[in-house]
């Protein structure tokens, strides 16, 4: 019975990217590495050595240098704490993002309901309507939803959202205003930093580190909208999808509660760990 690291390597040379178990029967004896085999037991030698070269993960590595720092800052504003001191009663923590290209599709034909027995049918060709940019902000301790649809993103754009949600109670008089933003072009950086705290001086922003969009509460929703909301996407005309999206964010919002956040700084430390980063202090 070969090895798993010679069924590794031998995967490993093979051209195609993913096989089915028929392929590689077809293959390992067309190679010489067995004789004859059956489907069933190459199955199982691929269950036994725990192989499924018909799955794939991505994956990329923290290439932000002071990624355990940037973090950090962030998992404890989740547990209302900043900078070593527990946050007050009148600090709101929220956290932002754009969620793009919300294409309105009419399908060629009208799409059927469910019926007994059978699932809703989409016709699989459609018109292309226009698409939004969806830019919304989670109140991470209050279950508090702002949002609205523009055109693009920009500047301008993110700033209308933040205009919306820093002008009325209780963030207008708030002591301080944690806004957790990742490094997008709308909101980059210092001069974004400095352009907030000039209109808004109780703003704080805070960027997540490069590629760790997971860190940011708002694409947790983003990804209920994308269930409940967009998929399958139906919708006759843009202004359709406008409806959807702030009628279904009301509607969330009503029963919404705080998002269970377990991921600690002792889970960041572990998994920093693992790709031999600095080690990150479990408090600070």
């Amino acid at each position: 019975m070969p090895s798993c690291s010679l069924m590794c390597r031998f995967l490993g040379r093979l051209s195609s990217a993913r096989w089915t178990c028929a392929e590689l029967r077809r293959e390992v004896m067309a190679q010489g590495l067995v004789a004859q085999i059956s489907g069933t037991t190459l199955w199982r030698w691929l269950g036994e050595d725990a192989l499924r070269p018909w799955r794939h993960r991505s994956w990329i590595f923290p290439r932000d240098p002071d990624f355990a720092i940037k973090a950090g800052r962030i998992l404890d504003l989740y547990h209302r704490r900043w900078q070593g001191a527990p946050l007050g009663p009148r600090d709101y923590v929220l956290s932002a993002d754009e969620k793009t290209s919300v294409q309105a599709r009419k399908r060629k034909h009208p799409s059927l309901p469910p019926a007994s027995g059978r699932p809703m049918y989409i016709e699989h060709e459609y018109a292309r309507c226009g698409a939004w940019a969806y830019i919304a902000a989670w109140d991470v301790h209050r279950a508090k939803l702002f949002g609205q649809c523009e055109q693009k993103t920009g500047i301008a754009p993110f700033e209308r959202l933040v205009a919306q949600v820093m002008n009325q109670q209780p963030y207008r008089s708030a002591r301080r205003v944690f806004w957790i933003v990742d490094n997008g072009s709308s909101h980059r950086g210092q001069p974004a930093i400095d352009r907030l705290k000039a209109k808004w001086p109780n703003i704080v922003l805070v960027h997540t580190p490069v590629h760790a969009s997971w860190l940011n509460q708002i694409e947790t929703y983003f990804s209920i909208v994308q269930r409940k909301v967009v998929t399958p996407n139906d919708f006759p005309s843009l202004l359709a999808v406008k409806d959807r999206l702030l009628s279904f964010q009301q509607r969330y919002e009503a029963a919404a509660k705080p998002f269970r956040w377990t991921f600690s700084r002792r889970d960041l430390q572990i998994m920093l760990a693992k790709f031999d980063l600095a080690p990150l202090p479990l408090a600070a």
